[in-house]
């Protein structure tokens, strides 16, 4: 069991590959159902959905709320019964653990109730940004506290106080810059305002994809939105009602990247199934990353096959919108002919850790070359790579990202694997199948 063990050794693969995985339902898909469920009227049940720590958090503080959400996590489905934008409990004392997206969904959930809400998560949450999401409430009338003083200069974190009193409404400005989060969990409680909610965002909004995602599955439920490009958005007063019972939630993209990787690391091909190229996520361009640098992609009714290249390329590419896979690309990278070069990722340091320092220290304890800058890194082909233990840092993507380097160089290890339970528990199961 990844539980008991202090690292993880990954043994090399000395043959090309020729394997069929299946990843878990998506964390971004399966956690805006969850909320959006919760918020419309009547039963939903999610299927495919995703069983990790983030979406158990999600999921058990909605129970701890007062909505029957059933679980069953050996059909992998969850259940919910939506109150059409009540909250049946008026004081709840939340934790989320390290679960950003239900940490930024909650807080504006939360101020559709009529009471007093904490919410609060592990050390690492604390320190993660929340400020620019509260401004932008605080702006619509609601009442939310900072239960510790920040550091001088430091956004609002975690624990938030939230007093309730129902979302009053009107417009708002938000930074998008930090996550896109904010602006997803705004879209999604403003149908239950007292009146229309129009955000203008008054920055450069990072991972948009994820934002036309809320989107989508928004209009899935019945509700369009109004926009001007990525500048203004403007919600509608309305109810979320799904036609039918059934949500089906896509294979993970960020899961299905460490797969769709393998064959350009060790030569063969890997086929990913439940996920196509016309995927909600924004993740599934990692794809196009892999084709600019000599690999195949082709896809059939229910998957997509990625065949590794005859020579790797590096390659200059800005991540801004798929941030979750330049970890990914950063285990490739020393396998290709030339330097590659990550751009626009410098919100990722603001994650379950500094991924940009993190990912550079790693890849230079293995022996690469890499240079660090502030929105990402050059990574540099390598011959001779050394040894390592790597440290994970607590963040399931350098777990993951990391073990791929150990399917084709002696000596890799991967420190605390347990980690990868925050989104894929059952990931070094699947990474074995490639045998």
């Amino acid at each position: 069991m990844l539980t008991t063990l202090s690292s993880l050794n990954i043994k090399p693969i000395t043959h090309p590959l020729d394997a069929t995985v299946r990843v878990p339902g998506s964390k971004s898909l399966t956690n805006r159902a969850l909320l959006i469920a919760a918020l419309a009227n009547g039963t939903t049940r999610i299927t495919n959905a995703l069983f990790s720590d983030d979406s158990k958090y999600f999921a058990k503080a909605l129970q701890t709320l007062g909505f029957d959400v059933q679980l069953n996590e050996a059909r992998r489905e969850m259940t919910v019964t939506g109150l059409g934008g009540r909250i049946p409990a008026k004081r709840a004392e939340l934790f989320i653990g390290n679960a950003g997206t239900a940490a930024r969904f909650l807080s504006a959930f939360l101020t559709l109730g009529h009471g007093v809400y904490i919410l609060d998560g592990e050390p690492r949450m604390r320190q993660r940004p929340i400020g620019d999401l509260v401004e932008a409430l605080e702006q619509l009338g609601c009442d939310i506290q900072p239960l510790e003083k920040a550091e001088s200069g430091k956004s609002v974190s975690l624990p938030i106080k939230i007093n309730a009193s129902g979302l009053k409404g009107g417009k708002t400005k938000l930074a998008g810059d930090i996550s896109s989060q904010f602006l997803s969990a705004l879209l999604m409680v403003a149908p239950y305002a007292d009146s229309p909610i129009e955000v203008e965002i008054v920055t450069e909004l990072n991972s948009k994809p994820y934002v036309d995602m809320t989107i989508a599955v928004m209009r899935d439920f019945g509700i369009d939105i109004k926009r001007s490009g990525y500048e203004s958005f403007t919600v509608p007063l309305s109810t979320f009602h799904l036609p039918g019972t059934n949500y089906p939630i896509e294979s993970d993209a960020s899961a299905a990247s460490y797969f769709f990787a393998a064959p350009a690391i060790c030569g063969g091909t890997v086929r990913v199934e439940n996920i196509s190229r016309n995927s909600k996520q924004g993740d599934i361009a990692f794809l196009d990353v892999l084709q600019q640098m000599g690999c195949t992609v082709e896809e059939t009714d229910n998957s997509i096959q990625v065949t590794g290249a005859n020579k790797l390329k590096g390659i200059d590419v800005d991540m801004r919108d798929i941030s979750d896979t330049a970890q990914t690309l950063a285990a490739i990278a020393p396998f290709a002919s030339s330097p590659t070069r990550i751009r626009g990722i410098a919100s990722a340091r603001l994650k379950e850790t500094d991924r940009i320092h993190a990912t550079c220290t790693e890849l230079t304890r293995l022996g690469i070359q890499v240079e660090e800058h502030e929105d990402g890194m050059t990574i540099y082909s390598c011959q001779t790579f050394q040894p390592a233990i790597i440290r994970t840092y607590n963040d399931h993507r350098m777990a993951m990202a990391f073990s791929l380097i150990g399917l084709r160089v002696e000596g890799v290890s991967i420190e605390n694997p347990s980690c990868v339970t925050k989104t894929f528990p059952n990931y070094f199961e699947v990474l074995e199948t490639l045998r």
